[in-house]
């Protein structure tokens, strides 16, 4: 592999990407991909649409990341492939767009309702990369959002989306790691650690009233949610004790992965056990490809 090969491979966040589907899988369940059995075909190409579709723009989203960041990660992170000189920062810019125009079109071959979805989270990938990150409340805010209008594209995979108050749920969720974020490179964020575990209880509450309320999935969630609750807080209780930024990475790393067991906890509660396995199978692809390319 060429050097500027794998520059833009490091551009894109490999190990995130399985995240991004993870999304889109739990959105089609929880809008009912299922109820049909077997899934039609139609359905089956509606959805790999939406799941390249969410890559694309997860991916266009970090490469743009890394653009405004240039001068920053100059004297910050000087090892990543724009300050390195490894690729030009025009390069990358022109990659970025490429990718999320390509995400859009993707979204309106399903439905003209995704289109709209993808370009409202294509515009606020932007707004974050280029303006919201600046500011400790907005910056996580809209990063959740940008999550939440994923979980949405997902649900409009027929077009209607009946239940988009659900989307709350990873807004809150990645508002959390985000906080938690503030103190990767400086360590010392005891108090948005203490925050972030709170929303992350807040988070399991409202996974399982959403399933109390919707379906009698209860049961079948249990040892999702189990193990989304260890991965999240055990890294999180290990950060707040010795707060460096070692130790806060490995909890933003933790917070990022355990997106897919989430997502595979709310598809179960919307749909049948073997649906979530088969996502949580995106886990161990993203946790090797996050020990190939950085995740932060």
């Amino acid at each position: 592999m060429s050097s500027v090969l794998k520059g833009y491979l490091q551009l894109m966040r490999p190990a995130n990407l399985p995240t991004a589907a993870a999304d889109i899988f739990s959105g089609a369940a929880i809008s009912g991909i299922l109820a049909g059995n077997p899934v039609l075909l139609e359905s089956a190409i509606s959805l790999m649409c939406l799941v390249f579709a969410s890559v694309f723009l997860y991916a266009g989203g970090v490469v743009l990341n890394d653009v405004f960041d240039y001068e920053l990660d100059q004297k910050e992170r000087p090892e990543r492939p724009l300050p390195s000189g490894l690729i030009t920062v025009r390069s990358a810019a022109l990659f970025g767009v490429l990718l999320l125009l390509i995400g859009v079109s993707l979204a309106f071959l399903v439905h003209a309702n995704s289109g709209f979805i993808a370009t409202a989270l294509a515009v606020s990938i932007v707004a974050y990369d280029g303006f919201s990150k600046k500011y400790s409340f907005l910056g996580p805010l809209n990063m959740g959002l940008c999550r939440s209008l994923n979980l949405l594209l997902g649900m409009s995979i027929f077009g209607v989306i009946d239940t988009i108050w659900i989307a709350l749920i990873p807004l809150v969720y990645i508002f959390a790691i985000t906080l938690i974020s503030r103190g990767e490179v400086h360590g010392n964020n005891k108090g948005h650690i203490l925050w972030a575990g709170v929303l992350y209880a807040l988070v399991i509450s409202g996974v399982v009233s959403i399933v109390l309320f919707k379906t009698n999935q209860i049961l079948s969630i249990i040892p999702f949610l189990g193990l989304f609750g260890y991965l999240v807080f055990r890294p999180l209780l290990t950060a707040y004790r010795s707060n460096s930024p070692g130790n806060i990475k490995k909890a933003v790393i933790a917070g990022v992965l355990s997106l897919i067991v989430l997502d595979a906890t709310l598809a179960v509660g919307f749909s049948v056990w073997w649906y979530g396995l088969l996502i949580l199978l995106l886990l161990p692809l993203s946790m090797l490809l996050s020990k190939l390319f950085a995740i932060t």
